[in-house]
């Protein structure tokens, strides 16, 4: 995410020089005392996974049979015979047993703070009806007495047909008597009705910028949903997470992660007050201080919308903060607009049988020269974008920057990317601008339908046109977004091969000629995260002198039908070449 030269690591650079110079002071001492000067034995690795099918995710070599780790680094890549000559007494040789071993999964666009705290309170994403929501609600109510306020999130706003806007009445039939608050993606809550009286949200309070009070036609009352910057308007109800809560989120979102098969992530919303603390930068601090940080990260400061450029100062001294700390972070997320079914994303055109094209939260002026600001610094422009009006901002806002600082290091990346309009898809490529999707909603389910319905046909031959915009030069890299979706990249693999949800094989492709190879998949979850990450040269693939960032799966998913990648599951995880998920015992016949 930074300029930064990526050096050897020091025990390449100065520890063969010790070695070489410590066996030659020995020999001339022993000489001196007519002893034999003997050669110093070469260190061997610590490790070797042998017998296995390698995929290496290197172009040059994307196949080999063992890999020989040493100090948490591949040490060397290639057949069984020439690893296990480089095998000594202290060597652990585990046999894979025909196996695939393929480099750790990245996630190029997750939550892991909100999305374990989501999971800590009360949690809907198990619920798959309003009932489903009205039960889990009235359990965590019981659990939890007393008049204060209950959050939680995990809704989806497919169940709230025609619009996805939710209904109070939901809530109210579970409790009247204290106020209920659930976030859905970052872009909506629903609320009761006393958590609107407490709020003192009525018909007659205007909608804040950026933001929009969900309203009865009719009557103009609060029905129950604040969308974008209306969310705010609850600030005061909503209970804030303790250091403790945070510490705890992050520590359970590493544990999933590594349980599938992910040892980097990139935090696309690291959140910051106007004294220019951020409570999220000491929680990772404290994780990382405690060794329990077993990914890689990279973290994006989120730019405030209801400020201008007076906050790139802050940003600054926030990046340098986290630098001393030992963190990366050197990125800046930009919320540009918002989502389709409640028309709040910003589109070129209007939505269906409506004069609303939605709107950008960011003036253009403002968003462009930030980012020109910011990439003149090293920082790294992180855009949501969903509507095709909010892509082309994004990248009408790095061509500025292109424009006066050239083509930087950067490397800016979009994400989500629900439409992009044809005229925009080559300028990924030609502005060096990663593309960030999120596979696993490159299908036909019931939010997907509420998305055609507002954008009509012609806009839906749009919709994230993954292939489309490699054919035209660009790069991709895959990002679940949790907690709002899986993190499972197993199951987006799967989904941006076949274009269909898993486990629903005789559903219709949603535009199947977007969906990409397996390589190309493979490569959007490893490598190209690493790379958005500033990473690239540490990990991301199997190529000696990387970190020893792996995993073993159960299946062979380069020879079973891509309908079944979905179901594959990871045996071991290895960061930095030690165990944080599973273990060797589990690799025996």
């Amino acid at each position: 995410m930074s300029r930064t030269k990526v050096f050897a690591p020091v025990s390449s650079r100065l520890g063969k020089g010790r070695s070489l110079g410590l066996g030659l002071a020995i020999g001339i001492a022993l000489a001196g005392l007519g002893g034999e000067i003997k050669a110093a034995p070469a260190a061997g690795p610590d490790l070797i996974l042998t017998n296995g099918r390698v995929y290496t995710v290197e172009a040059a070599k994307p196949w080999a049979q063992a890999v020989a780790i040493k100090d948490g680094k591949i040490l060397e890549v290639g057949s069984v015979a020439e690893i296990a000559r480089l095998k000594r007494s202290n060597t652990k040789v585990v046999d894979l047993g025909g196996r695939l071993l393929m480099p750790a999964f990245g996630d190029a666009h997750a939550h892991p703070v909100f999305g374990g705290l989501s999971y800590s309170r009360c949690s809907l994403h198990e619920g798959k009806s309003l009932e489903d929501y009205q039960r889990i609600i009235a359990d965590c109510v019981a659990k939890s007495p007393g008049q204060g306020t209950m959050f939680g999130s995990g809704w989806n706003q497919a169940l709230f047909p025609p619009n996805g806007v939710p209904r109070k009445e939901i809530l109210d039939a579970v409790t009247t008597a204290r106020p209920l608050i659930f976030e859905s993606d970052g872009h909506t809550l629903w609320v009761n009705s006393k958590a609107l009286e407490l709020a003192n949200i009525t018909r007659e309070t205007p909608d804040p910028p950026n933001g929009k009070i969900d309203r009865d036609p009719a009557t103009g009352e609060p029905v129950g949903g604040l969308e974008e910057a209306a969310m705010g308007l609850m600030e005061k109800l909503t209970p804030p997470p303790t250091a403790k809560d945070r510490e705890a989120a992050i520590g359970y979102t590493v544990k999933l992660f590594n349980s599938l098969g992910i040892t980097s992530w990139h935090d696309a919303m690291v959140e910051w007050d106007a004294s220019g603390a951020s409570a999220v930068l000491d929680a990772y601090k404290a994780v990382k201080d405690r060794g329990e940080l077993s990914v890689h990260t990279a973290l994006d400061l989120q730019w405030n919308n209801g400020r201008g450029l007076d906050q790139l100062p802050d940003i600054l001294k926030l990046t340098d903060r986290a630098h001393t700390m030992g963190l990366r972070a050197t990125g800046v997320k930009f919320f540009i607009d918002g989502v389709i079914p409640q028309q709040t994303a910003a589109m070129l055109a209007p939505y269906e049988g409506t004069t609303e094209k939605g709107a950008s939260q960011i003036p253009l002026e403002t968003l462009a020269e930030a980012v020109t600001q910011l990439d003149a610094k090293g920082l790294q422009a992180h855009f949501h974008a969903i509507g095709d009006g909010g892509v082309r901002e994004a990248l009408d806002a790095v061509q500025r920057a292109r424009a006066r600082d050239g083509m930087t290091d950067t490397r800016p990346m979009i994400s989500h990317l629900n439409v992009v309009d044809p005229a925009d898809q080559p300028r990924f490529g030609q502005l060096g601008v990663t593309a960030i999707f999120q596979p696993l909603w490159a299908c036909d389910e019931p939010y997907m339908r509420l998305t055609v319905e507002r954008i009509g046909p012609k806009r839906a031959g749009y919709i994230y046109p993954a292939n489309s915009i490699l054919k035209a030069g660009g790069k991709l890299a895959y990002g679940a977004d949790w907690s709002v979706a899986s993190a499972n990249p197993l199951e987006g693999i799967e989904v941006a091969l076949t274009r269909i949800a898993p486990g629903d094989a005789n559903a219709k492709p949603l535009l199947a000629d977007e969906g990409v190879t397996l390589a190309q998949a493979v490569q959007a979850y490893t490598l190209n995260v690493a790379y958005v990450n500033h990473l690239d040269k540490q990990t991301g693939s199997i190529l000696a002198g990387k970190s020893a960032d792996l995993i073993v799966l159960d299946r062979d998913i380069f020879a079973i039908p891509a309908t079944e990648i979905s179901k594959a599951k990871v045996l071991l995880t290895l960061f930095q070449g030690r165990e944080v998920f599973g273990g060797f015992s589990m690799l025996r016949p």
